[in-house]
């Protein structure tokens, strides 16, 4: 049975490689070495040095941005053997993956951009969605081994899967604000935000952000840190990357990417992405509720 390795053991991280430990030999790796010792005491993986990862035959990563992909990627190079894969589930930057690749490449890596959807509850169940770059055969050799993946979607070449992640949340972020700013006006004309949500979510207007985010985190006040609104803007910087390689008419998203850029300036880059409503309420000076 192939050994795997997984490096960065964060929110997403920590429990995708725990789906891994329990099918396969698994390798784990976290700058701060303690989160590793205590994913070995619990999923039986492996805690080790950076440069035993390149026993692996299959590298993941999900780590805060591309940067520090890069980083450890230099710091693996003498160390990596011809015919790994190195799978990257990183909410990464598309044209300095494609460079990694390259660089990757010329020791014979193969290197596939593989950034996830559906939150840490997705990595928990072990039901996230992937959108995988890279060569269709290397897709497939590597599927059986996303043990945390309920879909597998082979997006394009390298560099795909971070370009559809990026504009996948923003149109989280989108949805998110319009939701927001809608029942805050519903809430002005006294309708119960409660009330609101039960229409439009049997209504056209429903997403995510009415469905599940909203009822759950603003309605009851209770704003869980899941996914940090520095993060959000980072995807978001992303993808006006991915829209000004297009030259394409995007105002919306582009607004969009302001109001969050402010919205972390006034609250915080930890505060969870839902937070951001926060600071429309604070606008309006009504609560969503």
């Amino acid at each position: 049975m192939e050994k795997v390795a997984f490096l960065g053991l964060g929110a997403m991280g920590y429990p995708m490689a725990g789906h891994l430990a329990k099918r396969f030999p698994t390798l784990v790796w976290n700058r701060t070495f303690e989160k590793a010792l205590k994913h070995q005491a619990e999923f039986g993986s492996e805690a080790v040095p950076l440069e035993k990862v390149a026993e692996a035959g299959i590298l993941f990563t999900c780590l805060p941005t591309t940067k520090e992909v890069v980083e450890v990627a230099e710091a693996l190079l003498p160390h990596l053997r011809p015919g790994t894969y190195w799978v990257d589930a990183t909410s990464g930057e598309p044209e300095a993956s494609r460079r990694l690749a390259e660089r990757l490449g010329e020791k014979g890596v193969i290197y596939l951009d593989a950034p996830v959807s559906g939150g840490t509850v997705g990595a928990e169940k072990g039901t996230l969605t992937v959108m995988m770059g890279g060569p269709e055969e290397a897709v497939e050799r590597v599927k059986p081994y996303l043990a945390y993946a309920g879909k597998v979607v082979h997006v394009g070449p390298v560099g795909a899967g971070h370009a559809v992640k990026a504009i996948n949340n923003a149109l989280l972020a989108v949805n998110l604000w319009a939701a927001g700013e809608g029942l805050v006006a519903l809430v002005r004309q006294g309708v119960s935000a409660e009330k609101a949500l039960e229409v439009i979510n049997a209504s056209s207007g429903r997403s995510n952000a009415t469905e599940t985010l909203i009822p759950q985190r603003v309605l009851t006040r209770a704003f869980p840190k899941t996914f940090a609104l520095g993060l959000l803007v980072k995807d978001l910087g992303i993808a006006m990357g991915v829209l000004e390689g297009g030259k394409d008419p995007s105002p919306l998203l582009r607004l969009t990417r302001e109001l969050y850029e402010m919205a972390k300036r006034e609250l915080s880059p930890e505060a969870d992405h839902v937070e951001a409503l926060k600071l429309l309420e604070r606008w309006a000076g009504v609560e969503i509720r």
